[in-house]
């Protein structure tokens, strides 16, 4: 099926364009969603008591698609893209779209079925694992004090690039460009205390930077059958690699071109949040839009085959 574009307006009148499937992406989603609901009906155990929700007029599905339509738009605030360019020039895909004060309210209510359609679509097991972690600021660091929304859920941290206020993102991707797992942290968290969380059911070859050494935790994910690499301190002893290992640990920046996109593209970090609900549903939106995207940063494995003349270890 040709993707679908949908021609906008922005606020200097000039045109712009955003390419996506948005027929295929519905229907994927509204297939999940029949199929995970109807899962879930018949586990659900019956209930005497007679309680009333307001039925709104948007589907589910249609209020997944247009989170995840978001983070692959030019709009940086998801009001003025809601406003303009699924209430006026989207109207057609989305007829009994209601206002954004009400999409606001009812967008929470669809977070389990938002998540179930990230798993869904996470990266498969290949054998060959990158690890990092990025800030997700909450708010500048000129108003840490006087913010309130995160206060007692995000504190201050500091990475590579300085202080911040917020939560870190772990994520774990394959060889392919894959998310495989991820897991959300307070700011002030060691990067190293979610190693063994995060590869709990992985085998192969991990790799992760300087900010994941650890003797102990290596041990153990080798005693499971997944060897974890970094590079070393200058203080540390030597490591002795392989010719594959080392050309996999040359490779890690494509953990860091993943997070790169995931801000630049998807938009996953801003400090405007209202609401910590409001951070969740961008955040997973975000990371969903990235796991349905055709072209993700990958490694080519045969190249070090070509170069190296040299079997890939299963």
């Amino acid at each position: 099926m040709a993707p679908d574009i949908f021609r906008f307006k922005s606020l200097n009148n000039k045109e712009k364009y955003m390419l996506a499937p948005i027929v295929e992406i519905f229907c994927d989603i509204d297939d999940f969603c029949k199929k995970y609901i109807n899962g879930q009906l018949s586990k659900a155990l019956p209930s005497d008591q007679n309680i009333r929700y307001r039925q709104s007029m948007m589907s589910i599905s249609e209020i997944i698609t247009i989170l995840i339509l978001f983070h692959v738009s030019h709009y940086r605030t998801f009001k003025d893209y809601y406003r303009e360019c699924i209430l006026l020039n989207s109207h057609n895909y989305f007829p009994n779209a209601v206002s954004y004060n009400r999409f606001v309210e009812i967008e929470k209510n669809v977070l389990p079925y938002l998540t179930a359609y990230l798993l869904s679509k996470m990266g498969n097991k290949t054998n060959y694992y990158y690890i990092d972690s990025s800030k997700l600021a909450a708010c500048h660091n000129k108003r840490i004090f006087n913010h309130t929304v995160f206060k007692g859920i995000a504190n201050r941290g500091k990475t590579s690039m300085g202080w911040f206020f917020g939560l870190k993102l772990h994520i774990v991707i394959n060889h392919k460009g894959e998310i495989v797992n991820f897991c959300i942290t307070k700011g002030s968290i060691d990067d190293r205390n979610v190693l063994l969380k995060l590869f709990s059911r992985l085998r192969g070859l991990a790799a992760g930077d300087k900010g994941y050494i650890s003797g102990d935790k290596a041990n153990i994910l080798e005693a499971q059958g997944l060897k974890f690499i970094t590079k070393i301190k200058s203080n540390m002893k030597k490591r002795m690699l392989t010719v594959f290992e080392k050309f996999f640990l040359a490779q890690r920046c494509i953990v860091e071109t993943v997070i790169g996109q995931l801000k630049a593209l998807c938009h996953i970090e801003h400090t405007r949040h209202r609401n910590p609900d409001n951070f969740v549903m961008n955040l997973i939106s975000g990371l969903a839009a990235y796991c349905i995207s055709p072209k993700k940063p990958s490694i080519n494995l045969s190249k070090f085959q070509h170069k190296f003349n040299a079997v890939i270890p299963s």
